[in-house]
């Protein structure tokens, strides 16, 4: 199809990729986690679960095709930008798929509760083990998730500021992005350090990234235009 060849193509591609993993990590958390998670609470969150299974199971196939989106989003990006700056697009790939892993570990935390309840209480297990496992797992996977978003959040702050030097995007969408990544990624590390004052700004600091993310996707559907590449000695750094 023309509307998706060449290099601006791929540029419609990359920004539909990052749309729908960004829908898909959207009904993860704010739809399906949101109505059965319950925080501080493992035989409500157990019980919600167990009487919604396919909810969450379909929760967590969404955490998958999140997490195929940015693998696809990521070597896209990276063959728009490596024109621009070679080392800086390497870093930020590396540090995108670094942070896919450490979503993905973080994901099979997320995938023992339907495990623990099926068939509950097991042997050995009671009941109310089982509902301290199942808040377990949920809070080892949330730990997880904000270790990876520290890395995407440095991902994003060098795809913006990538954005930012190639002349192929309005400026203002890689100084918002690069500034949202970096937001997310100072605060899910200062959660690292002191959850209790952080947990109340993670969140904001995670919706202002994505805000910015979904400006560059759209501006990537949009506005990217062609521009001559850098000379060699540019396009290194």
């Amino acid at each position: 199809m023309k509307l998706f060849a060449g290099v601006e193509g791929k540029a419609r591609l990359a920004g539909l990729f990052i749309l729908g993993a960004m829908a898909a990590r959207i009904f993860g958390d704010a739809v399906v986690r949101a109505a059965l998670v319950v925080p501080g609470n493992g035989r409500e969150t157990a019980r919600n679960i167990a009487d919604y299974p396919w909810l969450y199971r379909a929760g967590e196939g969404a955490d998958v095709a999140m997490l195929c989106g940015m693998i696809v989003a990521t070597a896209l990006l990276y063959a728009l930008f490596v024109p621009t700056g070679r080392t800086l697009a390497r870093m930020a790939a590396v540090m995108s798929l670094t942070g896919i892993a450490t979503l993905a570990a973080s994901g099979l935390m997320t995938m023992a509760p339907p495990i623990l309840l099926d068939g509950a209480p097991h042997p050995g297990i009671g009941t109310a083990e089982v509902h301290s496992l199942v808040q377990l797992s949920l809070a080892l996977g949330q730990a997880g998730q904000g270790m990876g978003r520290i890395f995407i959040g440095l991902y994003l702050s060098l795809i913006g500021l990538l954005a930012f030097r190639s002349g192929r995007l309005p400026k203002a969408v890689g100084v918002g992005l690069a500034l949202g990544g970096f937001s997310q990624m100072a605060v899910r590390s200062a959660a690292l350090i002191a959850p209790d004052m952080a947990d109340a700004t993670v969140i904001q600091a995670d919706i202002v990234a994505l805000l910015a993310e979904a400006a560059f996707a759209l501006s990537l559907l949009i506005f990217w235009r062609p521009r001559p590449f850098p000379a060699r000695s540019e396009a290194d750094l």
